[in-house]
């Protein structure tokens, strides 16, 4: 390799990561907005936020499905991520199966509309879809299962099975800030676990009433 070829390839690599740092602004900031405002604030609050011209946002994602979807993607990468991190660092692996379905519901709840967009005919959000359930349906499998091998839950649910309960009973919340499906939610994961088979809920001893 020439040196004029080195020595430009080694210019090039602070710029490529100057690139990438900036689009993560850019994503963080979409995140924040889509909080509060949900997936169709203007632009220029995301970019307002972000502290960039309108402009430099259409040049990284030209529409607002390129955003959605970018930021989505980020937003899955974290869930990937806390999977493991909590069966490693929960008392449990139940435990760590509730925190991550935490996780999961925050997910769909605050960022407004994300989990009605799933279910959009958008070719892009269709891409989005296989993305989530290639993504997250083996670390929610992966919970499920250390959970079952420890004989905390029933072992019949699937991943994808959990993921769908949870993903209805997440829909129409975007709509709705009265409702808030976290209790339901952690009703539907406290009936995956076994019952305890040591002594009655009462406390009383066999053979009393």
């Amino acid at each position: 390799m020439s040196d004029s070829r080195q020595g430009t390839e080694n210019a090039a690599a602070p710029q490529r990561k100057d690139v990438r740092r900036n689009k993560q602004i850019l994503l963080d900031a979409a995140a924040a907005v889509f909080v509060t405002s949900g997936v169709e604030a203007p632009v220029r609050d995301i970019a307002a936020r972000a502290g960039v011209g309108i402009g430099t946002i259409y040049r990284h994602f030209p529409t607002r499905a390129d955003l959605i979807v970018a930021v989505f993607r980020h937003q899955v990468e974290t869930c990937v991520q806390a999977g493991p991190a909590l069966l490693a660092s929960c008392p449990t692996a139940y435990d760590a199966l509730e925190r991550w379905i935490d996780l999961f519901v925050d997910f769909l709840v605050t960022k407004h509309g994300l989990a009605a967009a799933l279910q959009h005919d958008n070719a892009g959000f269709e891409t989005l879809h296989a993305y989530f359930i290639d993504h997250l349906v083996p670390v929610c499998a992966q919970l499920l299962d250390a959970a079952a091998a420890a004989g905390e839950i029933r072992s019949d649910i699937g991943g994808l099975q959990l993921m769908r309960g949870v993903g209805n009973l997440c829909v129409g919340a975007e709509n709705d800030p009265s409702y808030d499906p976290r209790a339901l939610v952690a009703l539907l994961v406290a009936g995956l676990r076994l019952p305890h088979r040591s002594g009655s809920a009462s406390g009383a001893t066999p053979g009393e009433p």
